[in-house]
């Protein structure tokens, strides 16, 4: 059969797609039901289907020809260092000495800004970021975060790289929250700023992974370890996902709010190397592609309840101060109350999760009732939540990090390390 009979035949298509690939359909429109609603999808898009399936093979090219050339040996022609990578990050690549092409190539795309960026409109979205609070944090670590687990793939890379499990929960944690926490800093994002300098790391990171699982990694089960579908579903988790999860904790977002956050994920998405078609503007349309993604997944596998119990354990073993060990319990007893109500009681014994009373959402929803739908309707009731978003991040970088330093893992292309 010719390439082009192949490529007419849908049945010899889904034969070459990664087995995973819709594997678990069923269970994906009973967990994508609001998806379905408030993404106003009448139908499937089957082109989309085709699309996500196809781009499970398909991965970041500027950095994995980036992660190629750290990987050859000292002296092998256009071999990249790390300190010419680090370099390049904090001075520009016209500090480096006689730069690697694959180098050039990678910083000639991200320092250029995109047409499309508007500054105000991404400061708007970082101020909204933070302002959110305590909310962020939670709905990022249960809904977006243990809320991806419930599906093979992602999850099972994890595990292998070792990246939540055993000792370095707490730290991969920490890691990902500096991350997302440096998104809430106004210019953050700017050439000089360390949210770009930081989400540049994760892209090089991710590059750098992909690069030593790909020939042992189960390719015609899983795809690419790191591959586009799958970063276009993670970017899902942080910008709409969590959009939905802050209101379900009572928190108004307002039309320009959502707008303004997704424009902040659109552009993180972009120095990502997330291909630009899977870049929206509108929460209703990632809500839409959310809803394919959904399809398209496979069943949880044996990874996701290893990697939920080990974040959950994990939350008793935070820097917590005084009374550490009663804060540890009450951490975990809180974080499984609200996951029972965000995941369900399905999903939870997927997870191997025990199920607890709605209790924390409860008391959670009458007071940011009081912060976001009284107080924050003021100007001085707005500047309290800003306030208060500070002294959030300030805390949650304090449980995570304790006296450490309050950064993102060191890259080594000696390890095969994954952020979360």
């Amino acid at each position: 059969m010719s390439i082009a009979e192949q490529s007419a035949d849908p049945e010899a298509e889904q034969r070459r797609l990664p087995t995973r690939f819709r594997e678990a359909e069923a269970r994906g429109i009973r967990l994508g039901r609001p998806l379905r609603v408030i993404g106003r999808v009448r139908e499937v898009d089957e082109d989309l289907m085709r699309q996500i399936g196809e781009r499970l093979l398909a991965r970041d090219e500027l950095g994995a020809a980036l992660a190629h050339a750290m990987r050859l040996r000292a002296g092998a022609p256009g071999r990249v260092t790390m300190d010419d990578f680090n370099q390049a990050l904090r001075h520009g690549i016209g500090s480096v000495t006689e730069p690697a092409a694959a180098l050039v190539d990678l910083f000639e795309v991200v320092d250029r800004v995109p047409d499309w960026v508007d500054w105000d409109l991404l400061d708007r979205g970082a101020r909204v970021y933070n302002r959110f609070g305590q909310n962020a944090a939670d709905v990022l670590l249960q809904l977006s975060l243990i809320g991806g687990y419930r599906f093979g793939g992602p999850t099972d890379l994890l595990v292998a790289t070792g990246g939540l499990t055993g000792g370095t929960t707490r730290r991969r944690l920490a890691e990902t929250q500096k991350w997302v926490t440096s998104l809430s800093e106004p210019d953050s994002l700017r050439r000089d700023g360390e949210a770009f300098r930081l989400t540049l790391h994760v892209r090089v990171m991710h590059a750098l992974v992909n690069h030593s699982f790909e020939p042992r990694w189960d390719m015609s089960r899983w795809g690419l370890p790191i591959n586009q579908s799958d970063q276009a579903a993670t970017l899902g988790l942080f910008d709409a996902v969590l959009l939905i999860g802050v209101r379900a904790l009572g928190v108004r977002v307002s039309g320009d709010d959502s707008r303004a956050v997704m424009h902040l994920w659109k552009y993180v998405g972009w120095l990502m190397g997330v291909d630009e078609d899977w870049l929206v503007d509108l929460e209703r349309e990632r809500h839409r592609i959310n809803y394919h993604l959904l399809l398209s997944q496979a069943d949880v596998s044996e990874a996701g309840p290893q990697l939920s119990r080990a974040i959950i354990d994990a939350q008793r073993h935070l820097h917590s101060g005084r009374f550490a060990g009663t804060r540890g319990r009450l951490a975990r007893e809180r974080t499984l109350s609200m996951l029972t109500v965000f995941l369900g009681p399905r999903s939870m014994h997927e997870l191997g999760l025990p199920l607890r009373p709605p209790w924390a959402v409860a008391y959670v929803v009458v007071l940011n009732t009081l912060r976001y739908r009284v107080l924050g309707a003021t100007p001085w009731g707005r500047r309290r939540l800003d306030r208060w978003g500070n002294r959030v991040t300030a805390r949650v970088l304090r449980l995570y990090f304790g006296d450490e330093r309050h950064d993102v893992g060191r890259l080594d292309v000696s390890k095969e390390r994954v952020p979360v």
